[in-house]
């Protein structure tokens, strides 16, 4: 179960270290053409390596001990022009690797957004927003440097470590062990700190999440915050959370850390007795100096590729902890999904059946409580129904199952006689608009948030959307009309004008079923007299689903239900139920009496 608040730590579902491995490598076979380039320069600069101590070797027995000047200056310049060559393809290799990473981020990122927009609401409900993006954004970034490290840093160090170990057993196999003798050590030390760090990043991790989620939700909410002046409060709750995230993060720091003393220490051993073998069983006149050279040499170039791997683990683990997240929402099945062998929905009418349809938000839990029971009703093409009722009675429920955002828990729901579970999504919610009391406002125009209800719509259909709900007038006042740019969330117009335009944005779509979920709750008495004309005019013949605490907006519905304790407790238009006193007469007779 995710944690649906900023102070809960989140659970995860995969957290097999190796699994989670291979599944980002995976990632890495698409672009295997656009590697192999950087294979070779991988190559190159890996057989560099390995023979530039036998060069060092030969220049000091060969060269420096013959005084042969003429022979050293030719064995330096060749070192040199190898180190030139060796710098180039290195460059090179880190650039069309960073390439590669960056390209398959953004395929990731992507195929967590476009996931993330097939799940259901229920994936919404138990998680504030502000830690999915945590992991849209700072877990994928995390992952770059596993897939490009694991290319650049991870072949090429396990490739020299076993060239070098297979050179020196060639050259002398006691001077081979005396540089290998501490690797048991190394190993028992780096698989003690590895139990701990791992833990210790994902609990960061999670810190980071929640902070990232109580950051998201101060903003959101930052109008009311200072109109209660909980400055600090809010403050004072920012820092327990930052604390908490700093506290995790020099923890796994701690943990992490101990890798590179752990490496140094059996790397310092492990020098120790190779000039110990090489003076105590071999003897000054023994091994020649430029052995004993060319072993230090590869003393360093064996223990330097261990440090960068156990700095590639250490970063290893600390983003795996990243990927878990990052996967774990990839992951995430949609509740709301097309059955196999679902059909299009045809071209529909608009008639609604409800057959004993029962539904709850919290199946399966102790505390289940049904918001519908039993619910039956049949709504016919073009007609207009309005919902009423007590907040929380499972009015907006009602048209949620309608558009599928949820799927009920008994019964059947037909629109035109088709079981809404036998269809496909996209086909029925492309026949519908839906209108809620939230209209949310998107970044950039006025025309482009009007046409987003319908992206190849004509200018005319898009001027007539906006006439028909009398958006026009206020929107040709605007700095530049319809090419107006908008803020985010609509800041700058006012509450009504957004509406307005969220109306023409439904209208645009033209749908076969329109829902209106408190669509005119904030729109201004008079405003509201002229957007209903623009209504009536453009549902004329459509199947509409009316729900307003406004009754005055519902008076000219064909017909009300009176939604409560789980089902339909009165349904007629506004005179009949009027004259029968009941449950409607008692709230219209609360609002105006």
């Amino acid at each position: 179960m995710a944690a649906n608040s900023f102070r809960e730590d989140e659970q995860l579902s995969n957290t097999d270290r190796k699994k989670i491995f291979v599944r980002i490598i995976r990632y890495l076979r698409p672009h295997v053409i656009e590697i192999i380039p950087v294979l070779i320069s991988l190559a190159i600069t890996v057989c560099i390596n390995l023979i530039s101590p036998l060069l060092i070797e030969y220049a000091i027995d060969e060269h420096v001990a013959n005084k042969n000047v003429r022979g050293l200056l030719t064995i330096t310049t060749i070192i040199v022009t190898l180190g030139i060559v060796y710098i180039i393809f290195v460059k090179l290799r880190m650039y069309m690797m960073n390439k590669v990473a960056n390209t398959i981020l953004m395929d990731i990122r992507e195929e967590l957004y476009e996931h993330i927009q097939t799940l259901s609401f229920t994936f919404f409900d138990n998680r504030p927003t502000g830690k999915i993006l945590a992991r849209i954004i700072g877990d994928v970034n995390s992952l770059k440097d596993v897939m490009a490290n694991t290319i650049t840093n991870l072949i090429p160090n396990m490739i020299t470590v076993v060239g070098v170990v297979i050179i020196m057993l060639i050259k002398d196999w006691r001077l081979a062990m005396g540089t290998l003798c501490s690797l048991p050590l190394m190993f028992v030390s780096v698989f003690w700190i590895r139990s701990m760090t791992h833990s210790r990043w994902q609990l960061m991790r999670k810190k980071a999440s929640n902070l990232n989620a109580y950051v998201h939700e101060d903003i959101a909410g930052i109008s009311v915050v200072q109109s209660f002046h909980a400055e600090k409060e809010t403050k004072k709750t920012f820092r327990e959370l930052a604390n908490e995230h700093r506290d995790a993060y020099i923890a796994a720091c701690r943990a992490a850390d101990l890798f590179g003393p752990a490496i140094d220490m059996s790397w310092a051993i492990s020098s120790m007795i190779l000039y110990l073998v090489a003076i105590r069983l071999l003897g000054y006149t023994a091994a020649s100096v430029g052995l004993i050279a060319a072993f230090a040499s590869y003393s360093t170039m064996f223990w330097s590729p261990i440090m960068g791997l156990s700095n590639y683990y250490n970063q290893l683990v600390t983003n795996i902890s990243a990927a878990e997240r990052v996967f774990d929402i990839l992951d995430t099945e949609p509740e709301i999904v097309d059955k196999e062998g679902a059909s299009v929905l045809p071209e529909i009418d608009g008639k609604v059946c409800f057959e004993n349809v029962g539904f709850t938000y919290d199946e399966g839990t102790d505390d289940e409580t049904r918001v519908l029971e039993n619910v039956n009703f049949t709504v016919n093409p073009g007609e207009t129904i309005a919902l009423v009722g007590p907040t929380g009675a499972g009015k907006t429920t009602i048209v949620n199952l309608i558009s599928r955002f949820y799927d009920i828990q008994k019964g059947k729901i037909f629109v035109d006689g088709h079981d809404l579970t036998d269809v496909t999504i996209n086909s029925l919610r492309s026949q519908m608009g839906v209108m809620t009391q939230d209209n949310f406002i998107f970044h950039g125009t006025v025309r482009e948030n009007i046409m987003y209800g319908k992206l190849d719509a004509t200018e005319e259909e898009m001027i007539a959307a906006a006439k028909a709900v009398n958006a026009h007038e206020f929107i040709m006042n605007l700095e530049n009309g319809y090419d107006t740019e908008l803020k985010e969330r609509g800041a700058g117009l006012s509450i009504g004008q957004r509406q307005l335009i969220a109306f023409a944005r439904t209208m645009i779509s033209m749908p076969k079923i329109l829902i209106l979920d408190e669509a005119t709750s904030s729109i201004d008495t008079h405003t509201e007299m002229l957007v209903q004309k623009g209504i009536q005019a453009l549902l004329s013949g459509r199947t509409s689903f009316v729900i307003a605490h406004r009754l005055s907006t519902i008076k000219n519905a064909d017909r009300i239900f009176v939604i409560n304790k789980g089902g339909i407790m009165e349904s007629g238009n506004h005179d009949e139920l009027i004259a029968k006193k009941g449950a409607y007469y008692d709230l219209y007779m609360a609002q105006f009496a």
